[in-house]
């Protein structure tokens, strides 16, 4: 596995997130994501789909992209691991240093799991 961010993925704001159902079909996300010693943390809801086929199949895609989902360079191959509970703080603090809307805790679920992903 890689240990650095590729230059196309650095200081971007946004990345296509690409899970697989169960039966391959692509599932594209754009998700905020915080970058720190070569890898990417996303957070999300612990009740979406893209836990549920990260569980199934932690073998993922991400891309630069803008807000709305469109790819704006290359694709890269990644492993995906939700991280445990303990493990969420930081991953937390992260964004927020990212993400100023992060610190608006009235906005985001305290529910909320963090996801690791670490380029192949």
């Amino acid at each position: 596995m890689s240990s650095t961010i590729p230059a196309e993925l650095k200081n971007q704001k946004y990345i296509l997130l690409t899970t697989f159902r169960k039966n391959g079909v692509p599932v594209r996300t754009p998700v905020w994501f915080a970058e720190q010693d070569g890898k990417l943390y996303v957070f999300t809801n612990p009740t979406s789909g893209k836990v549920k086929r990260t569980r199934n199949n932690p073998e993922v895609r991400i891309a630069p992209s803008t807000i709305r989902g469109k790819v704006t360079g290359p694709e890269f191959a990644a492993k995906a691991t939700i991280l445990p509970p303990e493990e969420w703080p930081a991953a937390r603090r992260m964004m927020e240093r990212k993400y100023w809307l992060m610190r608006a805790p009235f906005l985001w679920s305290k529910d909320s799991i963090f996801i690791e992903l670490e380029l192949e």
